[in-house]
């Protein structure tokens, strides 16, 4: 009896071994991979390019829509890569066994400066039943350092002015004299420097009279005007700077525009041939014997005041260089190092403009009337020029007027309802593009009736009842002005988000483009929503105004200035001028980070 249960315990344990160590077994079997086990990712940097590596274990799949590239540091943006071809997994793209990627380099330095640092994403499943969380590696990279002319560009194209002003009390006045060249050397590459050729040509134009004019008289010209064009930008930042003045306040006096505005009116009828302007015979014969006959046709005083006039036309563009020099004045009271900073910034703005009197003497076509016909044409533009400048201080109605009788007086000179001018090829063309200019005055004239105030929706008050479209993209909001220190800081301290305040008046053009531009732009719009948005009028420029300006040591408008979720004002993050969407919608993600 005892050998038989002997025996039953034996078999039963034997049993017991079997049926325990085979659900071992199969749990062991049914054991998944970690992460880390599954999935192996490299990055190596192999010349110019990246070669990236996900190397898959057995019955692990990663699908192709999940597989993301991106950099994260110092800023983020997406890659487009190319991935290599998937296969199909029960309707869906995967990849097995390894992913080669392979990144270009100058994909990212061409976009960030310094190192940087690359992640990748991508999700995974194994064959076995379970899908992994989605898995983000990261790989940090050395980059090349910022050169001179890199961190230059990005000061320039930031539109921070407190940064500038940094730059120039920390550096050596070689340095900054450089600094400031090539800031100028950058805006010619804008389109703000493009009216200014014309301007120039016509200028060439009417002195030359009948005949061409030669090399140097032509580089001449343009050396007087790209100097007081300098000029202007060096006394009146230097001024500001030493008494603490707003700028653009100052240059948007409705008398001073209204000033400007009749010496483009008289400008324009000299080319109009009426008359000429011109120094004393006795003094022009002086500076002809200098200067090659430039003076002859009394050219220097008019060359001179549209050089004057030209640094405001540019005004919005040179903001962030000019504010940054009048902060750093102001602060140090070096008036010289600034000043010559100025001005070299507004030589090196005028650097095609020298280029352009060098080619004019040299390749303009033999003389004939359409010399004539290019003076009248410039004419034109300068009393564009003219409402340009007036419509900063007159109501939109009445500047879409002044619009409407220039197109269709241009079209009456150019012979609208002259059918003989209408013959054969350039003066069809030229009678056609009269037509054009008649209907289109006419339209303007029409919409200024219907108080309108686009240029480009004249009819809009006909269509469907609707506002304008700044209106529609940006509605007008009550209580904007009449701010004060206290006023913006409460409002401030109030928000429990980032806070955006946006400083801008009635007769700056580059805060009305920020309005119909920029704010409403569908990424910015994204993007302020994590935002508190505050906009400060301070057209009426009352003492209150002034010293919120002050505060910030902002000088005019647009100025953006930012302040983080703790109230903590951010000056490195403040914007001064125009600044497109993208590249604000990109700033607006940088400060939420």
């Amino acid at each position: 009896m005892q050998n038989l249960i002997k025996k039953l315990l034996i078999l039963s344990l034997l049993f017991s071994g079997l049926v325990f160590g085979g659900f071992s077994s199969a749990l062991k079997k049914n054991k998944f991979l970690s992460p880390d086990k599954a999935f192996h990712a490299t990055a190596v940097q192999v010349g110019d390019t990246i070669e990236t590596k996900i190397v898959l274990a057995d019955k692990i799949h990663v699908y192709k829509d999940s597989l993301h590239y991106r950099i994260v540091a110092p800023k983020q943006f997406e890659l487009k890569v190319k991935k290599p071809k998937a296969h199909d997994l029960d309707g869906d793209k995967v990849y097995q066994k390894e992913v080669d990627v392979v990144i270009p380099v100058k994909e990212i330095t061409s976009r960030v400066k310094g190192d940087y640092t690359l992640e990748m994403e991508f999700m995974g499943c194994s064959d076995r039943g379970i899908c992994y969380q989605p898995i983000k590696k990261q790989f940090k990279f050395k980059g090349a350092e910022a050169g001179i002319f890199d961190k230059i560009s990005s000061l320039t194209h930031e539109g921070n002015t407190a940064k500038i002003a940094d730059v120039l009390g920390h550096e050596n006045s070689f340095f900054i004299i450089l600094l400031f060249f090539i800031f100028g050397l950058l805006l010619a590459l804008t389109p703000c420097v493009f009216p200014m050729i014309p301007i120039l040509s016509s200028i060439i134009v009417s002195q030359s009279g009948n005949r061409k004019p030669s090399v140097g008289k032509a580089f001449f010209t343009s050396l007087v005007y790209v100097v007081s064009m300098a000029l202007t930008y060096t006394v009146v930042g230097v001024i500001a700077g030493l008494l603490g003045a707003d700028i653009q306040t100052a240059m948007q006096n409705p008398w001073v525009l209204t000033a400007f505005a009749a010496m483009f009116v008289a400008l324009a009828f000299s080319l109009f041939g009426y008359y000429e302007l011109g120094l004393p015979a006795s003094w022009q014969s002086k500076i002809s014997a200098v200067s090659d006959e430039a003076g002859q046709k009394g050219g220097i005083i008019g060359t001179a005041v549209m050089g004057l006039l030209s640094a405001l036309i540019v005004g919005p563009c040179v903001a962030p260089p000019l504010g940054g020099a009048v902060l750093f004045i102001s602060h140090t009271g070096d008036a010289f190092l600034g000043g010559v900073a100025l001005f070299v910034m507004s030589m090196g703005m005028g650097v095609p403009l020298l280029l352009v009197g060098i080619g004019a003497g040299k390749f303009m076509p033999k003389p004939g009337g359409w010399m004539t016909t290019v003076s009248q044409v410039f004419g034109v533009m300068m009393l564009g020029l003219a409402i340009f400048m007036l419509s900063r201080i007159l109501s939109e109605s009445i500047t879409l007027v002044l619009w409407s009788l220039l197109f269709m007086g241009s079209a009456l000179y150019m012979g609208v309802f002259d059918p003989s001018s209408a013959k054969k090829g350039v003066k069809k063309m030229v009678q056609l593009l009269a037509v054009v200019f008649m209907l289109y005055g006419a339209s303007l004239f029409v919409g200024a009736l219907s108080s309108a105030d686009s240029m480009l929706q004249p009819f809009e008050k006909f269509t469907s009842g609707r506002g304008s479209a700044s209106a529609i993209a940006s509605p007008k909001k009550e209580n904007h002005r009449g701010y004060t220190i206290d006023r913006l800081m409460k409002e401030v301290a109030a928000s429990k988000k980032p806070v955006v305040v946006d400083f801008g008046k009635d007769s700056c053009t580059a805060c009305k483009e920020l309005e119909e531009i920029t704010f409403p732009n569908p990424k910015v719009k994204a993007a302020l929503k994590h935002f508190t948005f505050i906009q400060v009028d301070v057209t009426d420029n009352t003492d209150a105004e002034k010293a919120l300006l002050k505060k910030f040591e902002l000088f005019g408008t647009p100025n953006i200035i930012f302040f983080d979720k703790k109230n903590k004002y951010l000056p490195e993050k403040s914007l001064t001028g125009f600044i497109k969407p993208d590249a604000f919608a990109e700033h607006l993600k940088g400060i939420t980070k």
